[in-house]
């Protein structure tokens, strides 16, 4: 990154190059906790509550906030990220806003910056589509094997009103069927809705999600390659 004509010194110019640094990475990090909270949400919902404890969230959060200051300020304000000769230009160029980085900033700044949550945030969001795929299916048998139980019950009351020399015969098929239905009902209490519903609207985060973070991706991904 270079600026020219800049009027602001040294010191402004390397606070500037060390923000940009800090909040590019910031947002990233953000985004990566996101995908492993939506993870244990979605794929491990009986471990959520024990892993993703207000201690763990404020460490991660502290950890995203933090890791970018070292990652920026530290290194840029002291030296470390660039070359002996860049040091000796910018003392010679005042008026001039560069960003030349070495290669061992480089690989380690790209590394915690980009390739690392964007590995972790591709492989959660793989496992939780696969795993939204799978309880989605799971509700539609379900919901077809509750409809199917109806009929064959409504089928077998039509029938036992109209057959009544088979009372006892059909009075204890009906019976089964009636119990049958009593299941069919149990299985759409309040409780069960609302788990439903619960289950669909994460799934409908975990989608929005996926596509903000697949096109924050796409835009980060040249500036890095």
């Amino acid at each position: 990154m270079t600026i020219k004509n800049w009027n602001f010194g040294i010191f402004v110019c390397d606070l500037w190059n060390s923000l940009d640094v800090y909040f590019s990475t910031a947002s990233i990090l953000h985004l990566c906790c996101i995908s492993v909270d939506r993870y244990y949400a979605i794929v491990k919902p009986l471990k959520y509550p024990i892993n993703m404890t207000k201690r763990v969230v404020f460490i991660m959060l502290l950890n995203t906030w933090v890791s970018p200051a070292l990652l920026s300020f530290l290194p840029i304000f002291i030296g470390w990220y660039t070359t002996e000769e860049h040091k000796n230009y910018v003392k010679r160029h005042p008026d001039r806003c560069e960003f030349i980085v070495n290669k061992p900033y480089c690989v380690i700044s790209s590394s915690i910056s980009f390739w690392i949550p964007c590995t972790i945030m591709i492989f959660t969001y793989l496992a939780i589509f696969r795993e939204a795929n799978r309880q989605e299916k799971q509700m539609m048998a379900r919901q077809g094997n509750a409809m199917l139980m109806h009929r064959h019950s409504e089928d077998a009351r039509a029938v036992s009103g109209v057959s009544n020399n088979t009372g006892e015969a059909l009075s204890g098929s009906g019976s089964s069927k009636t119990l049958t239905l009593h299941e069919v009902e149990q299985d759409h209490t309040p409780t069960k809705d609302k788990h439903l519903i619960k289950m669909k609207r994460e799934h409908k985060a975990a989608r929005t999600l996926g596509i903000i973070m697949g096109t924050f991706i796409l835009c980060w991904l040249p500036f890095f390659l």
